[in-house]
């Protein structure tokens, strides 16, 4: 049960994870539903998503004990990697936006809903939430956890499936009314998640993830 071989144990531990998840998103929501910002609010979302970053990334730290790390390295140990998947993220993320311009994808659902209470709080409380926090969530949630449990075996067709189904995780968690955006939202997730097998460090999805967030938040 206290090891990431047990069947039982993992869907027990993953379910717990998703509960925090959804309580860090919970209290996005919160944030954004009683507008004008209010200062409770903000502290409320501060102590959740502190609280559950903490646990995600002690829980991930203390998991890799199980596993052989001789592969693992920095996120910045391949400095050439990591400007070309950083140059990828952003071309691909500027071109979304590009189409977005010319009404040939439909706005994101944040976007519409900044768009109705514009305003500079508005504007760095999504920056701060949905261009870094919950990114960093999603990823050790749907990557990392998910990697950890589901799709331990090294086989081509264990990875690629683990690929898929975190690119499709990704875009369900960033659910959004358009089926464009919802293709492309699995792109980017399942992109983050080739980045983690490739790299072997859970800092790399993060960072991309990250930079996906702000580039995005700052195209708002």
């Amino acid at each position: 049960m206290n090891t990431p071989a047990s069947r039982e144990g993992n869907l027990i531990r993953y379910i717990i994870y998703f509960i925090g998840y959804l309580m860090a998103a919970g209290t996005v929501k919160l944030v954004t539903i009683n507008l004008p910002i209010r200062l409770w609010d903000l502290i409320l979302f501060a102590l959740i998503s502190l609280m559950v970053l903490l646990f995600f990334i002690y829980r991930f730290n203390r998991e890799q004990r199980f596993f052989d790390r001789s592969f693992s390295g920095s996120w910045l140990g391949n400095f050439g990697m990591t400007i070309s998947l950083t140059l990828v993220v952003t071309a691909l993320r500027i071109g979304v936006s590009w189409l977005q311009a010319y009404g040939k994808v439909k706005p994101y659902s944040f976007q519409t809903l900044y768009l109705q209470h514009e305003s500079v709080k508005m504007y760095w409380f999504l920056v701060v939430a949905l261009g870094i926090i919950l990114p960093i969530l999603q990823e050790f949630l749907i990557t990392g956890f998910l990697f950890n449990y589901a799709f331990r075996r090294n086989t081509m067709f264990t990875a690629v499936l683990g690929i898929v189904t975190s690119g499709i995780l990704f875009s369900l968690l960033n659910w959004q009314m358009s089926l464009p955006l919802l293709v492309i939202n699995a792109v980017f997730g399942a992109l983050f998640a080739w980045s983690y097998l490739y790299t072997q460090t859970m800092w790399m999805p993060v960072y991309l993830a990250v930079v996906n967030g702000i580039i995005l938040m700052i195209m708002i």
